[in-house]
This record gives C-alpha cells, structure tokens and sequence, in this order.
C-alpha cells in the first residue's frame, strides 16, 4: 500500500485550515525543536490537533518546509513501520508534526532513534492523548520538552466566543453569565462553540465514551461498563478512595480487585480525565492512606453525566485545572489537612517550600462562615509559609483580616482573568 496520498491528504487538510489560536508560545516551542523533541500533551478533543495544525501553517507561511500526519488515521494505523514510511515519504529534515505518535509501533525507539540521528535538520513535534512523555522511558530521557494542553482556559472562552472585556456595570453582567457557562458546560472547543445546549451535552457525552473506551477501557481490558460506572462514582465524589470504590463496584455486580482498581485509576489520570490530589504529608504511607481529591479533566462533565450543577465544586474544579494550566511539566499539588480535620483546597510546592494555597468557597454568608474558610488557611500558613495564599469566592468582594497570615481575596471570575503565569512552582 502507498501511504503517500493519505500523508498528503492529511498535510494538505491542515494547511488550509483557519484555526483560533490558543494560549501557547508556538514561537518557543519551535526554537525548542532544534534541539529537543517538543511533545504536547493532554485530554483528548481539547485541541492539540488543532494547535499542530495551526502550526504547520504558521511555519508554511513563514517558508519553512513542514507535514503535520495523523498517526490515528484508522488507514495508517496498522501500516508496518508507519514512522519510517514517513520519513521516506518526507525526507530527513524539516518540522514533521506527528499527531497521536504514541498510537504507532515502536514509537519510543524510533523517536529515540530519529532524533539521535537526525539532530539538528529534523524538528519533531509530536502529540499524545496520554501521559507517556511525564516520566519517559530511559531512551528518551533528556530528549523531550513536554507542554500540556487543557480545555480552554476561561480566557480564552472569552476569546472564542468574542466576548470583550467591558469596564462597565453591563459588560460585568456578560461576564458573569459567560462564568456560569463556561463552569457548566466547561472549555472543549467544540462545546464551546455550540450555541444549542442540548447538543453540548450531547459532545460531551460522545467525548467521555471515547476517552472512557480508547484510552482506558481498550488499555486495561476491562468492559466498558464498568469503566464507565468507575468513572460516573469518581465524577460524583469529592474525594476518592480505592477501598470505598471497591465496595461500590462490587455491591453493584462487578467482579474487580483492588490492583485493576488502581489501574483504572492511573489510566484515567493518564488520559487527563480524572486528576487525584494526594494529601501534602512527610509520610509516604498517609499519602497512600488518605483518600484523594478528585477533579474531572473538564467541568463540564460534572453537568452531561449528573446533572450537576453544585457551584462549589465547579468553582474548585476550574480553579484545579487554571493551576494545572499554570504550570509546566510535573507540578507538585497537594491539599492539606491538620489533625483537626481543618483542609486547605490546593497546595503548590512540598512539604516546607510552599509557593501558593487557596481555599475556593462559592460564597461567604457571614463571620462565621468566614472564619471556618479561613482557620485551615491560618493554620496551614504558619505551618508551610507559602509565598502567596488566595481565598477565591463568588464575590471576593470584601477586604477581611485575618489574624497572622496575609490573605488576597478574590472573585473566581477576577481570578481567572487575571495575567497568564500568576501561579508558579518555584
């Protein structure tokens, strides 16, 4: 079979394409691709094709010669030694942007081996809808730069939709509308742009089963059934625990193990559908103990699964993810808790070297409401010292003291628009 043709279908197909861009540094990620092999990550349907594409045509534009191939076109994918046909087909210099790469054989070696040999006249620029590049393999080690790609952030919601930002009483009243939005129906491109919301529900719906089959239940060997109903129990508790879930699975007629039950749960971290947040602790075994703080990929989940539209868990979820986006390669995020049951949402940092916490509330009704939001925050302060400790609420309105420890509170929506990198790890 000559691939050719579908190689050349694909690359032409992206260059003519008219794509919104997104909030990536393209530039820098092709001074990268001289030296490393850029990879972009993260869930499927949030918009890497697109970003590949958007790319590829940047770099045409500019004279550079370039293909971007989707490695998961379902004619390539069975195709023996797919990678190396797309080199002959390409030749050994230039921007190759290859879309999915993970899904071709012997991806690793051939990466590994392409870039050793090629340094210097071939940039790489690959993507995957799975974590395989966040602690890479021993022959890639040292030869890729990973960037993330979420949903969209609410900034850039606000870019899609062409919703401008307006000092005035009114133009505040769009924006809070578009919030409420944005958190219920979340940042998939395609969501986004759908103008009916029953066919919003509809995508994501199509969404999960997709990352739910491809890139969980065809890995593990488990039905889709019970990942499915894995993934329902994870999206309607805050917190997670195997031993509980366990329980749960099986009072409903599934026969699973508590092994194949921690497999599902790195597979779906490994798709970005679900995020677990460990508890911030010294000991390894409280970190295994305690149970983890569940956070979808896109909020918009909550709502085409359940029906929820519970504000205060939307707005920890957005906040989650905005911090995610925030932070390149493999951040250190905790949440934290005394032995007095006092939480703290989010943690940026370890143990002792604290750069952020944020408690998230929807809203403050009153004193006491505010001193039992903020006596975790206190604490935690005083114990880990963090550089900066934000309350995000429905109205951030109000300027309250608290007691040893300077606080920034602040409106979700405020938060969200505020300037890009505000969060840091350092």
């Amino acid at each position: 079979m000559d691939i050719g043709p579908v190689l050349s279908e694909w690359n032409a197909y992206a260059l003519r394409r008219d794509l919104r861009a997104r909030e990536l540094d393209l530039d820098a990620m092709v001074r990268i691709a001289h030296t490393k092999i850029v990879v972009l990550t993260g869930l499927r349907r949030s918009g890497k094709s697109s970003v590949l594409m958007h790319l590829a045509k940047k770099l045409s534009t500019a004279g550079k010669k370039v293909a971007y191939v989707n490695v998961e076109d379902s004619r390539l994918r069975d195709f023996p030694s797919l990678l190396d046909a797309v080199i002959k087909w390409f030749g050994d210099d230039g921007y190759l942007l290859l879309d999915e790469v993970t899904v071709a054989r012997d991806w690793t070696g051939w990466l590994a081996r392409t870039h050793e040999m090629l340094k210097g006249s071939l940039r790489l620029i690959v993507s995957s809808s799975r974590r395989a590049f966040a602690f890479p393999s021993k022959e890639l080690r040292g030869r890729v730069i990973e960037y993330e790609l979420f949903p969209l952030s609410f900034r850039e919601f606000l870019a899609f939709r062409g919703i401008g930002l307006e000092p005035t009483t009114s133009g505040r009243g769009r924006l809070e509308r578009a919030l409420d939005e944005y958190l219920q129906f979340g940042g998939f491109p395609e969501v986004v742009l759908s103008p009916d919301p029953t066919d919003k529900v509809s995508i994501l719906n199509s969404y999960l089963r997709d990352i739910v089959g491809i890139d969980v239940a065809e890995v593990s060997g488990e039905g889709l059934s019970l990942v499915h109903t894995f993934g329902r129990y994870v999206l309607q508790s805050p917190y997670f625990s195997a031993s509980k879930c366990l329980n749960f699975l099986k009072s409903t007629g599934y026969a699973i193990g508590k092994d194949k039950l921690l497999e599902l749960e790195r597979l779906t971290q490994d798709s970005y559908l679900f995020h677990f947040l460990p508890i911030l602790s010294k000991s390894v075994k409280a970190r295994h103990l305690y149970p983890r703080k569940a956070y979808s990929g896109d909020t918009g989940f909550h709502y085409a699964t359940n029906g929820l539209t519970e504000p205060g868990r939307l707005y920890e979820n957005a906040v989650f993810l905005e911090v995610r986006r925030s932070i390149m390669g493999t951040p250190s995020l905790h949440y934290w808790r005394d032995r007095e049951g006092r939480e703290v949402d989010l943690v940026v940092g370890k143990m002792g070297e604290a750069t952020d916490a944020f408690q998230v509330t929807y809203e403050i009704a009153d004193q006491r409401a505010f001193h039992r939001e903020t006596e975790g925050l206190r604490r935690c302060a005083r114990e880990l010292h963090p550089k900066r400790v934000t309350l995000i609420s429905r109205s951030g309105e109000e300027a309250r003291d608290i007691p040893g420890v300077e606080v920034t509170e602040i409106s979700l929506l405020d938060w969200l628009l505020r300037p890009k990198g505000s969060v840091s790890s350092d």
